[in-house]
């Protein structure tokens, strides 16, 4: 059988929109010789829906717009819907799967294993499967599966999450071949990881295993694509591309298929997540051109050149705000960023207006001494001035502030955080550092001196960063642990070989910014763990290591 693994990008809510692009894509399958096209996990409502779902007239537009597709679809094809429930227990709506064709529905097959953590919270909408069928279809006997069902091998996994495997059921009733539709978020890492396990599901299994994800951004969340098929042996037989549309046929008889170029270097799968990311928030919801303040500083630089990559550099309006502790450098770096990529750069000087707020405040600031106050408000004349524009020009605020940053609280509230989109809010500083370098292995976008320059925000004479953080290398490797790896400090201190004092007070620093944190706009996940989806931490509370 020749199957067309679908990998595209739906919209949450674009019922019409995602429904056409089925339809065009298992059109050009058919004319491509397929036999049957599989689509993604929930591709006719997207990805991820939320509550979404407990709207019942969206859960109705869902079968509707199924029976639409059974009825006009080219060619026999797998697709993801909110489908209903087994029985009036529990939760009324299922994550399903529909096999359709000949006008109309060939077979269902309901998810099983629900996954509850990190970003997902599917026990929170769906009813799980109870028992997985079997499905023949043509030569081949299907086991049809959704994500999770097919991350549950005991083969692979030291430690799983579940006391059923899907896959397992499915072969022993006698599938010949899974197919896995899923929408499996983009982390560092993963696609590796990913490959891996399907590949030992495969080879131990004995079976070719199809798999077909969804690509694009919807909200904080990236889907790489990356789709793939592999044969019993657990060779790769068919590969789409990542982070972009792609149609691929795999002949399970053959073994034969259509093998993109892989990308191997995991810092251009960050970018390109960052640049999808981008593109997509902004697009889809409603946008076309951005604005971004511009310091001079490898941030916003990296910020900038996503930008442009995303949305193309008319679209991108950057604004140089320099301050009373503003260097000539950073100007004229900022300029030359925004020469090197094309973009509009406006120039609005802030030393005017932090004179007034100055003036405005001085007798009931009399008596004090300039501290941190001031420093907050000239980054918050910044962010009002931007969100001036983004009201005058209908343009989104993309707002620069790293994931170092945030951990620490060292950024202002309505201020540097101002914006619609924190674009690099889950990159690490010293991974910024990494970003900037591959984008000027190319083309040398982002000057050297940005590169070499002292981190500062410039709010006070002679200001670094490391005036108030530790070195920017043991600070990532702290967070990292203590926040993706959820180590306690004295662990982190011991493998670290950094000084206990210093890894609790940065802790005691990431958990009492939280407040900050709930504040920011919505952010790029691109870590296993980022401060937004997937991370609630309670603001009011008191427990500390």
């Amino acid at each position: 059988m020749k199957i067309a693994l679908a990998q595209f990008n739906p919209t949450v809510g674009d019922f019409e929109g995602n429904r056409a692009r089925i339809l065009e894509m298992a059109h050009e399958a058919k004319s491509g010789g397929a036999d049957l096209a599989v689509f993604s996990e929930l591709c006719i409502c997207g990805y991820p829906p939320q509550d979404l779902i407990e709207r019942p007239s969206f859960a109705e537009r869902n079968q509707t717009e199924l029976m639409r597709l059974a009825k006009d679809i080219a060619l026999p094809s797998l697709v993801g819907f909110v489908g209903k429930a087994q029985d009036n227990t529990g939760k009324p709506v299922a994550n399903s799967a529909a096999l359709i064709g000949r006008g109309k529905v060939l077979f269902e097959q309901r998810k099983m294993l629900l996954p509850t953590y990190d970003v997902f919270d599917e026990t929170r909408y769906f009813q799980p499967a109870t028992i997985q069928h079997a499905f023949e279809f043509g030569a081949d006997t299907l086991g049809i599966t959704i994500c999770e069902d097919s991350w549950n091998d005991k083969s692979f996994w030291p430690e799983r999450l579940y006391d059923r495997d899907p896959v397992a059921e499915l072969v022993s009733k006698g599938s010949t071949l899974i197919l896995n539709i899923s929408s499996s978020p983009y982390t560092l890492g993963k696609r590796g990881l990913r490959h891996d396990m399907l590949g030992a599901v495969a080879k131990d299994r004995g079976v070719p295993v199809v798999y077909v994800n969804q690509v694009g951004g919807n909200d904080s969340l990236i889907f790489d694509g990356s789709s793939v098929a592999f044969t019993p042996d657990g060779r790769v037989a068919a590969l789409a591309k990542s982070f972009d549309e792609d149609l691929v046929y795999f002949d399970s008889a053959t073994g034969k298929g259509d093998i993109r170029p892989a990308m191997d270097d995991e810092y251009e799968a960050a970018y390109k997540a960052l640049v999808i990311g981008t593109r997509d928030y902004v697009r889809k919801c409603g946008f076309r051109k951005v604005v971004i303040g511009l310091s001079g500083g490898i941030d916003s630089a990296l910020v900038a050149v996503i930008a442009a990559d995303a949305l193309g550099a008319h679209n991108v309006l950057a604004v140089a705000m320099p301050g009373p502790y503003s260097s000539d450098a950073s100007l004229r770096d900022a300029g030359r960023v925004a020469t090197n990529l094309g973009i509009e750069l406006s120039v609005l000087p802030i030393t005017g207006t932090f004179a007034s707020y100055r003036g405005a405040l001085a007798s009931t600031f009399a008596g004090r001494p300039e501290d941190v106050t001031e420093e907050n408000i000239q980054a918050r004349i910044r962010g009002n001035f931007l969100m001036a524009l983004s009201n005058k020009f209908g343009s989104l605020v993309l707002s620069t502030g790293n994931k170092s940053e945030s951990a620490v609280g060292y950024c202002t509230l309505y201020g540097d955080m101002a914006g619609g989109l924190a674009v690099i809010s889950d990159v690490p500083k010293t991974m910024v550092y990494d970003l900037a370098r591959y984008v000027n292995r190319v083309k040398k976008r982002i000057p050297e001196e940005v590169l070499l320059k002292l981190p500062t925000a410039e709010l006070r004479p002679q200001q670094t960063d490391q005036d108030t953080l530790p070195p920017y290398e043991d600070l990532d490797r702290i967070l990292k642990a203590y926040v993706e790896d959820l180590q306690d400090p004295a662990q982190i201190a011991e493998e670290c070989l950094l000084p206990i004092e210093l890894v609790r007070a940065v802790a005691l620093q990431v958990d009492r910014s939280e407040y900050k944190r709930k504040q920011a706009p919505p952010g790029l996940k691109v870590t296993s763990k980022a401060f937004s989806v997937g991370r609630r931490f309670p603001l009011a509370q008191k427990y500390s290591l």
